[in-house]
Parts: C-alpha cells; sequence; structure tokens
C-alpha cells in the first residue's frame, strides 16, 4: 500500500500539475467564483458557517476581508505558479483560498466539485521542488497525485452514496434529470427528452458509473488512461444538455494525465524558432539579384558518329 501511495512520477509531472492548478485559482477568482464578492452584500445573520467554519472559529466576512482575500491569493496563486518558494506559496494559497470557499459555501449552497482540488492544494506544497521537463522521479511528489486522485475518485463516488442515502432508488427512478433539464437544460437536451425511457436509463447509468469509478486504480497504464478520457466525455456531456460545468474536478483530475509531456513554453520557443529561421532564409533569398545561374548541359554519352549509309 506505501508502494503505491507513493509511487514516484517525473518531476515535470509535478511542475505541471502545480502550475496549472495555481493558474486555476487566479481565473477561479476572476472568471468562475467573483460572485464571492457579493456575498458582503447580505445581511450578517444570513452567513452560516460550515462545520470547518465554526470550529476555526473564522470571522464573518466584510467587505475588506473578501478583499483583502481576493487581492492576496490572486497575487499568491500567481507566483505559487512558477514553483518558487513552493512550500511557503503553496501553504499560504491553500489557507487563502480554502477560507475562499467557506465564504463562498456559507450561504444555503454546497459544491462537491471542489473538494479534489482542495485536496490538491493542501497536498501540493509536499511536493518538493520540481522544474518543467525534469525526468527525474519523485516519491514524494508522487504520493501527491495519488492523494489528488483518490479525492477525485471519491467525489464520484460519496456522490452515489448520497444520491442512495437520500433518495434511495427512486433517484434512477425518478425525474431528476427532466427537471435539471427544464431548469437549465439545452436544445441537445430537449432532442434527448423525446426519447422514452432515454432519462431513466441515464439516471441508472449516472449511478453505476459513480459506483464503479474505483476501479480505475485496478487498470492497466493504457486502460486507465482510456478511462480518464471517457470521465472527461461524461462530464462534456453534462456540460453541452444541463449545463453543469465541474471544471474545478477537471483540473484535479489532470493528476491522472502524463502532464510532463505537455510544455507549451518549450512549443513557443520552437515556434518563434522556426519563424525565426524562415525569416532569414527569405531574407536571404530576397538580397538575390533575381538571376538564375545557366543550366548545365545533361551529362550523358556523347553521340556515335559513323559513315553514312545508302
Amino acid at each position: 500500500m506505501t508502494r503505491w501511495l507513493t509511487e514516484a512520477v517525473p518531476r515535470g509531472r509535478v511542475a505541471a500539475f502545480r502550475t496549472l492548478v495555481y493558474l486555476f485559482v487566479a481565473a477561479d477568482l476572476v472568471v468562475f467564483t467573483p460572485w464571492v464578492r457579493t456575498r458582503v452584500s447580505v445581511p450578517g445573520e444570513l452567513y452560516q458557517p460550515l462545520l470547518v467554519g465554526r470550529l476555526l472559529p473564522l470571522p464573518t466576512p466584510t467587505p475588506a476581508l473578501v478583499a483583502v482575500l481576493f487581492w492576496a491569493l490572486l497575487v499568491l496563486a500567481l507566483l505559487a505558479a512558477t514553483g518558487r518558494a513552493h512550500r511557503l506559496l503553496g501553504w499560504s494559497v491553500f489557507a487563502l483560498y480554502f477560507q475562499w470557499m467557506i465564504v463562498a459555501m456559507s450561504y444555503g449552497k454546497v459544491d462537491h466539485d471542489r473538494f479534489g482540488l482542495l485536496v490538491a492544494l493542501a497536498v501540493l506544497p509536499t511536493a518538493g521542488r520540481a522544474r518543467h521537463g525534469d525526468a527525474t522521479r519523485t516519491e514524494a511528489g508522487g504520493w501527491a497525485l495519488r492523494v489528488t486522485q483518490i479525492a477525485v475518485v471519491c467525489t464520484y463516488f460519496l456522490a452515489a452514496w448520497a444520491k442512495l442515502r437520500f433518495g434511495g432508488l427512486d433517484w434512477a427512478t425518478g425525474s431528476v434529470l427532466a427537471r435539471a433539464i427544464i431548469r437549465r437544460g439545452t436544445e441537445l437536451a430537449d432532442l434527448i427528452a423525446q426519447v422514452p425511457y432515454l432519462l431513466l436509463v441515464a439516471q441508472f447509468g449516472i449511478l453505476a458509473f459513480e459506483l464503479l469509478t474505483p476501479v480505475v486504480f485496478l487498470l492497466p497504464e493504457r486502460w486507465r488512461q482510456a478511462t480518464i478520457a471517457f470521465f472527461y466525455s461524461f462530464h462534456l456531456v453534462t456540460i453541452a444538455t444541463i449545463t453543469i460545468s465541474f471544471i474545478p474536478h477537471l483540473v484535479a483530475m489532470t493528476s491522472f494525465l502524463s502532464l510532463e509531456r505537455v510544455r507549451p513554453v518549450v512549443w513557443a520557443r520552437r515556434l518563434v524558432a522556426r519563424r525565426r529561421a524562415a525569416e532569414r532564409t527569405s531574407a536571404a533569398g530576397g538580397e538575390d539579384d533575381g538571376e538564375q545561374p545557366p543550366t548545365p548541359p545533361l551529362a550523358g554519352p556523347a553521340p556515335a558518329v559513323g559513315p553514312a549509309t545508302s
């Protein structure tokens, strides 16, 4: 079990995952959860902190507190994406984003798609130093990725458990997807809803899918990657039909991928180098006076010469 939990991975994979996660945190503040800043405009008595917020305890959000959280987290996340001072910046980003999520989820609605991301933020400071493209392997980084993978799978499995716990089999035989399509469905969802019994089949399929996700750890590497691709396709269909986005979860799920092979900086450098080479070649051609050298005669045997015959 210890060997499985700390299976060594390339440091380049850890570096790529770290950069992706911290860049998403910055994007999350600006693009996906800027509405958290509006929470302070409601009366303070509507703030009902989650259990962890009551145990710590954390102060009731104020405009000043949320503004400090926003700007400090935005700056630190961008700095952490560089990979420098990974412990200091990593722990700071985790603490600030954790409080940001408590503010976001303490007004009556709790999203479960951020569990894997929070776990990733909690373990990345322990992954050690890592540089992009470094092929040397690290057990500390492997542990950080493995724990994130477990959190991703738990998000699926515990979601199915919650469905069965609170709804029983009525969740699968009821009108859950039909209500979702009525509320926020797309034109594609409207077409699917017209097929008899298809929504019921889909609900049983969702339950089965979520309950079976732990099997991904038992698969060979090749089949595991194909299964993760199926996971992503599941969420693609979800977005295309009922417009529910699990982007934080999808970011955490990249812990299963060979991210060390994705090196946009190297690709950009190669592209720039090719363009410069092409420009130099074009410039060298432009300096030519345009005259072409004479074409040399074709080499070959001389024609035979003999006496004329009548």
